[in-house]
């Protein structure tokens, strides 16, 4: 059985080769393991008078937020 050549034969065999899209290897996703006690940034998306009711004690609202998700957290469990 005779193996095609490695390189294109003709102009326009060479000229598709040139715009012939490559695949990139995906690289795997890394996964990083969880370090107790920190604090990770997110974006999240609260009615505007659930976050009136925390701010209205004025700062370390955040920490409020996270304690009351932390209670329900812990009580559903």
């Amino acid at each position: 059985m005779a193996t095609p050549p490695r390189r294109p034969v003709s102009p326009m065999d060479a000229a598709e080769a040139l715009f012939k899209p490559t695949k990139k290897p995906v690289a795997p996703a890394v996964e990083r393991p969880a370090v107790p006690n920190t604090k990770e940034m997110v974006s999240l998306r609260l009615d505007s008078d659930v976050l009136a009711h925390f701010q209205e004690d004025g700062p370390g609202w955040q920490e409020r937020i996270n304690d009351t998700l932390r209670a329900a957290m812990l009580s559903k469990g």
